[in-house]
């Protein structure tokens, strides 16, 4: 489990920067569709050049649930972390769920799912 809280939070950082950035060629492979879309609409409201805030940094990394349906592996990762955006700072607590087909040679998890969490 190290060693995939190691990739969780990595993963945290590179698409939370990449959000910020509006950086959609780096989000897509990392993404489920359903989260890309959400993301790629957002990323549009905001408007053009607009950045969104930053990681400044993760407070909490901790698996909530792990569960394998059939070859599907889900794991849910509740994370705290601090963001701003240069005049403001604000804490975000999430549950990503990355998911992995393990009957496949592909070693990446990709994010299915984001939730609040309280």
């Amino acid at each position: 489990t190290s060693a995939f809280m190691q990739g969780a939070r990595a993963a945290y950082e590179i698409i939370v920067s990449a959000f910020a950035r509006g950086d959609r060629a780096k989000l897509r492979p990392m993404l489920d569709d359903d989260v890309y879309e959400a993301w790629d609409a957002a990323i549009s409201a905001r408007g053009d050049g607009e950045a969104g805030f930053e990681l400044l940094r993760i407070k909490k990394a901790e698996i909530e649930s792990a569960d394998l349906d059939g070859t599907m592996a889900r794991v849910s990762v509740r994370y705290e972390a601090e963001l701003g955006d240069g005049e403001m700072v604000r804490t975000a607590k999430e549950v990503w769920t990355f998911m992995r087909d393990v009957s496949k040679a592909d070693p990446n998890w990709i994010l299915d799912d984001v939730e609040v969490a309280n």
